[in-house]
């Protein structure tokens, strides 16, 4: 599986740095600029993410304005809104930045400071992209996928409510057997005599039930469960250490990768365990990996705080995996809701908009689009593009009022409309390559034309 190059600004040497530094240093202002938190002061002179626009009243004004209506999403729970700002990631340079995305920007900075927040005008804006520099993409996300509700004054409440179920659900599924036996011991040892020395610490043979010993092989076994549970498990941590490779964010031996690695492989076993009837599937650690990216970064550090990023991940990774949950299932690959049907919708729409490309890829070369589209639907265009081309993508995807996998299908028939030329020159070596490893795009052009045919079959 080959992955297009990472831009240099994602592997800057700033995601190197503690995981509660890591969201205050994404948007550096300029090549100068030194940023200082609690912990360390950093002077970065290469790091300039593509796409940082600052809203036009910040741009002109080195502090952060406490009463500015825009700065209060720096906090969505409306805490510390100021108090890491420091014109950070507000004042991003601004040269080669297109009007409409600074006009974009403020819309949503607007948008998104009104008590209510209109779920519509929200999704028409940000479908056209959602720039860095605000660092807002997280609390757009969140309200895309249902995980924050349009009125402000009940997101405390909510993210509360929620951290606190997630932390459930690891005490719950992800304790060892080991420790639900030594919880055990501890409750039976208190009830003894704490005056004899055989009542301390050890159990009794008839003091283990048949669930808690680690020969049983009943169903219902805590220890019988646990070993069935290890090879997703295994294959989980597998899947987790190669993800985005040639990200700092996700791979190597620092703090923060390694801190990274394990809340991804958290939120995975906590949804398997959660959902018997799909468990683990390979892919979905590729699913994951820009939810994560995204909420860690969080320029807000109480957001982006490790415990809360994972929960709050793991709510909108479920959310977002419901849409697309059938495609997982095996049983359900030949059904009309299973990933063959799918593609074979995804065949059907190149055929409306395009029949002689159609049938020169399906007919004459007799190129399967399960050979391509597979990957490119199961994985939501994770593997296509770069990572920050995917999030640009996945901004347009969220924003779909209907769930994301009809936009992704007219991306997808996008994809091959592009490079139509190419395709109709070629033979089935040459094409099968072509759309296993497709070229780079520009990203706005592409969702473009997949917005074209929206409003053509809307026609």
């Amino acid at each position: 599986m080959v992955r297009k190059r990472v831009p240099d600004w994602l592997n800057s040497s700033l995601w190197s740095t503690t995981p509660a530094d890591d969201g205050l240093h994404r948007y550096s202002p300029s090549p100068t600029t030194t940023t200082t938190t609690s912990s360390a002061t950093v002077s970065e002179p290469t790091l300039q993410p593509p796409a940082t626009v600052p809203p036009p009243a910040a741009a002109s004004k080195p502090q952060s304005t406490p009463t500015s209506p825009k700065l209060e999403i720096r906090d969505p729970v409306n805490k510390n809104s100021n108090n890491n700002s420091g014109g950070n990631d507000q004042n991003g340079d601004s040269s080669g930045v297109s009007p409409d995305d600074i006009s974009r920007q403020a819309q949503l900075l607007a948008e998104l400071s009104k008590k209510v927040i209109n779920m519509w005008e929200l999704r028409r804006i940000a479908s056209q992209g959602i720039p860095d520099g605000a660092g807002i993409r997280s609390t757009v996300w969140k309200l895309l996928l249902g995980y924050l509700p349009p009125d402000r004054s009940q997101w405390s409440s909510e993210l509360a409510k929620k951290r606190s179920q997630y932390r459930h659900f690891k005490e719950e599924l992800l304790m060892n057997p080991s420790e639900i036996t030594r919880r055990l011991e501890k409750s039976v040892g208190c009830d003894n005599d704490e005056s004899k020395p055989e009542g301390r610490g050890l159990l009794s043979r008839s003091q283990i039930t048949h669930g808690e010993h680690p020969l049983s092989l009943g169903k219902s076994s805590v220890w019988n469960q646990f070993f069935q549970d290890s090879e997703i498990i295994e294959q989980i941590d597998r899947d987790v250490m190669r993800t985005h490779p040639d990200m700092h964010f996700f791979s190597g031996d620092s703090q923060l990768a390694k801190f990274n690695q394990d809340a991804m492989r958290n939120i995975l076993i906590v949804f398997a365990k959660l959902n018997p009837g799909i468990r683990y599937v390979q892919g979905m650690n590729e699913i994951l990996a820009p939810l994560f990216y995204v909420f860690k970064n969080d320029p807000d550090v109480e957001m982006a705080l490790q415990a809360n990023a994972e929960a709050d991940t793991f709510f909108c990774f479920v959310e977002l995996l419901s849409g697309f949950r059938d495609h997982f299932c095996q049983q359900l690959d030949n059904s009309n809701v299973g990933i063959r049907s799918t593609i074979t919708r995804l065949s059907q729409l190149l055929k409306e908009h395009d029949e002689e490309l159609w049938r020169h890829l399906e007919v004459t070369t007799k190129v399967n689009p399960q050979f391509y589209a597979f990957r490119w639907i199961t994985l939501l265009l994770t593997q296509e593009f770069n990572f920050a081309d995917s999030l640009h993508i996945w901004d347009t995807l969220l924003s779909d009022p209907e769930g994301p996998l009809e936009t992704l299908l007219r991306v997808c028939c996008a994809m091959l409309i592009l490079i139509r030329r190419r395709l109709l020159a070629g033979d089935f070596t040459s094409n099968l390559k072509l759309l296993q490893h497709y070229p780079s795009a520009n990203i706005s052009h592409l969702l473009y034309v997949a917005n074209k045919l929206r409003t053509q079959a809307i026609g």
